[in-house]
C-alpha cells in the first residue's frame, strides 16, 4: 500500500475525484452567494487545511529557503490559480456543472501544448491522439444539443 501511495498515479486519481466533488459541491454552494465570495470562502478553507497539514507534518519552511526564481514562479502559479478559480466559480454560477467542468478540463490539453512549447517535453503520436480525444470529448460533453 505504501508503494501505491508514493505513485503519482494514485495522487492524480485522487485529484480527479476531489476535482469532481469540487464541481458538485461548488454548484450547490454558490446557489445563494456571489461567485467571488464563494471563491474567497473556498480559499480560506484551503489555507486553514494546508496550515494544519504543514503543522502536523512539521513541513513549514522559512521564506529564505526559497530562491527568487522559485518564488516568482510560485507567485505566478498562485495568481493563475486564483484567476482560474474565479473564472470557474463564475462559470458554475451561470452554467451546468456537467458542462462547465469538461471545458475547465481543457486545461489538460493546454498543459500538453504548453509543456511541449515551454518546457521542452516530448509527446508521442499516441499521446497527441489522446490530447485530441480529450479536447473532442470535452467539447462533446459541453455541447448542448
Amino acid at each position: 500500500m505504501k508503494q501505491v501511495m508514493m505513485s503519482w498515479q494514485f495522487w492524480a486519481v485522487l485529484s480527479a475525484c476531489f476535482a469532481a466533488l469540487t464541481a458538485i459541491f461548488a454548484k450547490i454552494g454558490i446557489e445563494n452567494v456571489g461567485s467571488d465570495f464563494a471563491t474567497f470562502i473556498r480559499t480560506v478553507v484551503i489555507l486553514l487545511v494546508l496550515a494544519a497539514i504543514l503543522t502536523a507534518t512539521d513541513e513549514w519552511q522559512g521564506l529564505g529557503t526559497i530562491s527568487p526564481r522559485t518564488g516568482i514562479f510560485l507567485v505566478l502559479s498562485g495568481l493563475a490559480t486564483g484567476a482560474s478559480w474565479i473564472c470557474y466559480f463564475r462559470a458554475l454560477k451561470i452554467g451546468d456543472a456537467a458542462r462547465v467542468a469538461p471545458i475547465d478540463k481543457m486545461s489538460v490539453v493546454l498543459v500538453a501544448i504548453f509543456g511541449v512549447a515551454f518546457l521542452g517535453e516530448k509527446l508521442s503520436l499516441p499521446n497527441w491522439l489522446g490530447v485530441g480525444l480529450i479536447a473532442c470529448g470535452a467539447v462533446l460533453v459541453a455541447y448542448r444539443g
